[in-house]
Parts: structure tokens; sequence; C-alpha cells
């Protein structure tokens, strides 16, 4: 076998098996292992406890307002799209505790929260999930210097994702087998192929009765883990089926989004009548924001209990559809549903490269899937785009 700095960077065949024993070696070594599970009628990022709990030869059907699960005809172990939620909710949980007060006498003694640092691995992250996971940490590192205080959640991980450190997560990265009809990451250029981020990469196989995978080694630490597995040399064909699955991914994507100046672009239709057309169908319901991988709103809830002893404030997840979101006094500067989606859709492709220098949108496709009512935010762009005001 060779030496772990020689595995770096090269391809291997892998069993089919090996996700049992990834999972098993990760927990050894101490992560807590994180992937798909079916819960219910969708697919969820949960605790696995074994390579039982991936939901092999399920399948999804999404687009605009739809998203089923459906049994396939083969035993693929990721053989679906993306799910409802997203790395968000490990990353940054939906609700923490910042601060509990005790009252002690005529006094208070106030307890700072701990977050409690886990060694998560992450399996199965896409390519526009990785994308979503580095703005996600630009965010927070912009806010952090922003309000010149650490925030204890930002410290899980770095700028550099694959840097070795023990609270940082695992990456082991996913190739896409196939592209839901919600998907527009090539468009975006987040996807569906990975240039460097995770530990691992893996693409799943299956041709007749042979169902392997390819795993690609990009780190030191991916390669420690991956030498307890039985590596078989790949050959000059498995590259070849990596690049030529990529391209039917990116190939099959029917819908695009392309903005040149997206600064600009917005400016300049902030008064366009279709903010009313969409106004019109827009329920307000927040579902694109929760379920975005890069949405990072949020509010504080102040609570004490019925002896007024102990005061609590929690952080949770918020958005910026919620009426009470932007209420300062006197009112919301943000009254109407036209105004809400017009900060949502212009913040998320505009206003955020001159806050965080990217896009704010991976091309997921989630808000699209999730949007009772089939909003899709790639059809309202290219709408707007057709008039100059």
């Amino acid at each position: 076998m060779s030496s772990v700095s020689d595995l770096v960077g090269r391809c291997f065949r892998v069993s089919s098996d090996v996700l049992g024993l990834l999972i098993r070696t990760l927990r050894d070594d101490g992560y807590i292992a994180i992937g798909p599970r079916k819960v219910g009628e969708s697919i969820q990022l949960e605790v696995l406890d074994s390579a039982e709990d991936l939901p092999r030869g399920w399948g999804d059907q999404q687009d605009a307002g739809t998203y089923r699960l459906v049994r396939r005809s083969d035993a693929a172990y990721f053989g679906f799209n993306l799910g409802a939620d997203s790395w968000k909710k490990w990353l940054d949980p939906n609700r923490k505790l910042l601060w509990r007060a005790k009252r002690e006498g005529e006094s208070w003694e106030v307890e700072q929260a701990h977050t409690q640092v886990r060694r998560m691995a992450f399996i199965g992250v896409r390519a526009c999930e990785l994308a979503a996971i580095k703005i996600q940490l630009r965010v927070r590192e912009v806010s952090r210097l922003q309000s010149n205080s650490t925030d204890t959640n930002s410290s899980a991980l770095s700028a550099e994702v694959s840097v070795e450190a023990p609270e940082e997560p695992f990456l082991v990265g996913l190739n896409c087998s196939q592209a839901a009809a919600t998907c527009f990451c090539a468009s975006v250029h987040t996807g569906p192929a990975f240039a460097s981020g995770c530990d691992l990469v893996l693409t799943e196989v299956l041709n007749d009765d042979d169902h392997y995978f390819l795993i690609q080694i990009l780190t030191k630490r991916g390669a420690r883990i991956s030498s307890q597995f039985e590596l078989q040399t790949s050959i000059a064909d498995d590259l070849a089926h990596i690049d030529r699955q990529v391209a039917q991914v990116s190939d099959s994507q029917s819908r695009q989004l392309n903005i040149s100046n997206p600064v600009d672009f917005f400016s300049r239709r902030l008064e366009h009548s279709h903010w009313d057309d969409v106004a019109a169908r827009c329920l307000s319901c927040a579902n694109c924001t929760l379920v975005c991988p890069t949405c990072f709103c949020s509010t504080v809830e102040d609570t004490s209990d019925v002896q007024n002893a102990v005061a609590e404030r929690w952080s949770r997840w918020d958005s910026c559809f919620n009426l009470d979101f932007s209420f300062i006094h006197g009112g919301s500067l943000r009254s109407s549903t036209r105004s809400r989606y017009r900060q949502w859709l212009t913040h998320k492709l505009g206003t955020w490269h001159e806050q965080f220098g990217s896009s704010g949108c991976v091309g997921c496709g989630r808000c699209i899937a999730w949007c009772p009512v089939g909003i899709d935010l790639t059809a309202e762009v290219k709408y707007l785009s057709q008039a100059t005001r």
C-alpha cells in the first residue's frame, strides 16, 4: 500500500461496500457521520449509524412546486437529487442559546452560552452545496469583522474547508449522476464539477450488475481515512467516465440564470411592474429562504420562566419575507409582499456581490421546488431582462 502522501491527488475504484467502512472509519476516528436519510417522504441530512441508513434505491421527481420520492429500478445509494434541508442546519443551527441569566437575590448572574464543538463528517456533499458552505463561511467572517466580535459558530470552519483541524467537518463530495428539473448550477458556475474543497469525492457507477464507486482523494486527511479501504487502481476510462457524467449532468439542465452585471441589472428595475405580478402569486411563506443553503437572516428571542428567576436569549432563523423582520419604531419598512420579494431577489442575486464578493445563489433549485405556488426565480429574472426599466 502506498503511503498516505502518495494517495493524494489520485483516483481509485472501490466496491459499493466502501460506504459502510467509510462511516465506521469516520466514527472510530471521532467524527459524527452525517448524510442523506429517508425521513417520511423526503430525503433529509441526519446522523448515519451505518450504510443501511442511506436511502438506497430511492430517487425523486422535482419541478416548480413539486417534490416526491420514487422507487428506482436499481440499488443506487445516491440516485436522488437535493432534499429540502442543507448542510446549513449543521453549520448554523436554526435555534441556539446566546446567553442565560439567573437571579441571585437582588442581582442577576449572566452565563454566556458555550457551543459544544463536534467533529462532523458530511457525506454526499454536491458541488453546489460546497459552494454554499463557502458562501456561508464568507458571510459569517464578514459579520464577525464588522461586529468586531467572535462568533463561536464561525470557528467551526475556516475559509479553506479542506484545511485540517479537529473541529472542521470532513467533507465527502459526491458527483451528481443526474440533474433535477430545478437545477441550474452550471449556469452560475458552482457545479456540477468539483475543483477542490473536499477531502474525498465519490462517483457512483452502475453498469449492468457491476456496482462500484470511484474515489478521488484530494487531501491528506482524506488519504488517511482512505488508507483503510481496499483501493483498486483506476484505469484511464474511469476519469473519462467522471468527465462524461459531469458533462451529461451539466448539459441536461434546462434552467439557466445569466446576469452579466447583477448590481446594475436590478438597480435599473426596482420599479418594474413585474414585481406586482410576482407579489400576486407569492404567499410570503418564507419557504424559499428556509430551504436556501445560503440565506442567513436571524432574529433573537428573549424568554423568562414563570417565576422570573431565569431569563434566556436565543437566536433563531428568520426570513426577510416575514412582516416583522423589517419592523422598527413606527412600523415595517417592507409592508407589502412586493417589497419583500424584491428585497430577497435583488439582495440574493444583486447586492450580495457588493457585500460578500459573490452571488448568494448556487443554483441548487430548492427555492423553485419548495415554493408552494412554483415561483421560479430564473423565469422572473428572464422576464425582468426583457425591459431596461
